[in-house]
């Protein structure tokens, strides 16, 4: 369903697409943004995030929604297919100076009606606790700079904990921190805990327990993103360097890793079975990296621009339990996709704390936009950049409705603006939809719009990326090997659906049960009304 070809065709943006589960409508009274509804200048800024959290509350409409727009920060109640979205009240809004927010994240274990905790990571490098609701600025981590004066790329809650964060900065470092304790008014000094290949985590060595617990060091040049497995116990990051590293997080030990066709990796996320890991970047593609087996299983590709963003559809994503997984990639059934108790979460701090506490223990700049949506295999879901929708099963448990935790039928979202989604079936066959005789001749039939997109790389553009990513790696040694095997050795997905629908890029997708949330770079928060969910109601 891909529109190829000039014209007024592939500028329109669209309003609705069609998927083998029906008809996506987006929902125009059901568009957040700033209250003036003016397109943001983007130039230079931030990318545009959203994070969702339900407060469990008794009216049914639970569910609240912060997003950043330049300097600003938001937080509304989001009444999704329901009701029309009123702009002139949100609970709380923020407009920052000398620095901006870049990404935030809700703890879904402590919200409550009356309370809810959000982390906000900033441009300079500092990350804020508030509370929206009570209007609260609770505390600011890394005030002074003197942990890492790098912007803030990714800060999650670490999962099943109350207190624990981690936060990932440009300058290729994580820092594992806990809201209970300070960050000292000195410059932290660090023991060596663990070293391995590209990777080193350090302890803060002090007499009492301070922030940060842990200092990750992982790669070259920034880390650009990172994502806990459904059961909380691995950690999936991708890096400018153009690997993804994936480390068993309790032990630090890391599991296995894989290269970019070429240049930085950009974005992340799990299927909700854990078998699976979804990468894209500057590539252009959609990489499948087995958990199980430790290598590349597929590629997606017919995105124009770097892909932005991946997401698994958790909703239209199954597989029949009859059919062979050929490719599947761990025997070990992941038990409490959601959750991972709050006992492992609490050791985990104790154990830091303990080892803290003794003596001496231990830029991503985007400037091209195309907004399309594509559907890359079998079953789609909106999404804005390649997806490739993973095996689940067939009635999926809630997810919590939060950018932070991973979703099921991928979908990944390029910087151009377009949305794919597709799902990966059982058995290779069914898994690619071109066979791997005739790829090379298909491979050059159509025209990249980038000098340096996949399969028109000149050796200028790619001494630039080179630059770039300040990578210690040579490409050419890791390229037909298991780290990155060439494109010819793997299935290549095709995109089920490529639809424009935003002049910029895509920087949101986020997959709920009865629609599916896009944003781009204008800020501009969108809903698509699943087939069948949406209901009129005046605005």
């Amino acid at each position: 369903m891909a529109t190829e070809g000039g014209g007024k065709e592939m500028n329109e943006i669209k309003t609705q697409f069609t998927t083998r589960e029906g008809l996506y409508k987006l929902l125009p009274h059901s568009e957040y943004s700033r209250p003036n509804r003016v397109p943001f200048n983007s130039q230079g800024s931030n990318p545009v995030r959203v994070s969702f959290v339900n407060l469990n509350d008794q009216s049914g409409n639970g569910d609240r929604l912060c997003f950043n727009v330049g300097r600003e920060l938001y937080f509304y109640i989001y009444k999704g297919v329901r009701k029309a979205a009123d702009l002139s009240k949100p609970i709380d809004k923020r407009i920052y100076k000398g620095t901006q927010p870049t990404c935030h994240d809700f703890n879904h274990l402590t919200a409550t009606a009356e309370s809810v905790s959000l982390l906000v990571g900033f441009s300079a490098g500092q990350v804020q606790l508030i509370d929206p609701i009570k209007k609260e600025t609770s505390k600011l981590f890394n005030e002074e700079r003197l942990i890492d004066k790098s912007r803030v790329t990714c800060v999650k809650w670490v999962p099943g904990s109350e207190s624990l964060f981690l936060v990932a900065h440009s300058s290729g470092s994580m820092y594992l921190y806990n809201v209970e304790h300070t960050c000292g008014t000195t410059a932290p000094h660090y023991q060596l805990l663990k070293q391995g290949e590209s990777f080193a985590v350090h302890t803060c060595k002090s007499k009492s327990t301070r922030n940060p617990l842990l200092k990750w060091t992982v790669g070259e040049g920034a880390l650009n993103e990172f994502a806990f497995s459904p059961d909380g116990k691995f950690l999936a990051c991708v890096s400018q360097d153009g690997f993804l590293r994936v480390f068993n997080f309790d032990s630090v030990e890391l599991h296995g890793t894989m290269k970019s066709y070429f240049g930085g990796l950009l974005c992340v996320c799990w299927s909700p079975d854990g078998k699976y890991i979804v990468a894209g970047g500057e590539d252009d593609l959609v990489t499948v990296w087995s958990f199980g087996d430790c290598r590349v299983i597929a590629r997606g590709h017919g995105h124009k621009s770097w892909v932005s963003v991946v997401a698994f559809d958790p909703y239209t994503t199954s597989v029949e339990e009859s059919d062979p997984m050929e490719f599947s990639g761990s025997d070990e059934d992941f038990q409490d996709l959601l959750h991972f108790g709050r006992d492992r979460a609490n050791s985990t701090q104790s154990r830091l704390s303990k080892r803290n506490s003794t003596e001496s223990r231990p830029p991503l700049s985007r400037a091209r936009t195309h907004t399309n949506v594509m559907n890359a295999t079998s079953p789609p879901a909106g999404s804005a950049g390649n997806s490739v929708p993973t095996p689940g099963s067939a009635a999926p448990p809630p997810l919590p409705r939060s950018n932070s935790l991973p979703h099921a039928a991928v979908s990944s979202a390029g910087s151009k603006g377009s949305v794919a989604d597709g799902a990966i079936a059982a058995g290779v066959s069914k898994f690619a939809t071109l066979s791997l005789h005739d790829r090379k001749d298909r491979h050059h039939e159509k025209d990249h719009k980038r000098n340096h997109s996949m399969g028109h790389i000149s050796s200028k553009s790619s001494d630039k990326l080179n630059l770039v990513s300040k990578t210690k790696t040579d490409p050419a040694k890791t390229l037909g090997t298991p780290l990155c095997p060439r494109m010819e050795d793997v299935p290549l997905l095709e995109p089920l659906i490529c639809k424009k629908i935003a002049h910029e890029r895509l920087t949101v997708l986020i997959f709920l049960e009865d629609c599916i949330v896009t944003a781009c770079q204008e800020g501009f928060i969108c809903t698509w009304g699943r087939p069948g969910k949406v209901v009129s109601f005046n605005p």
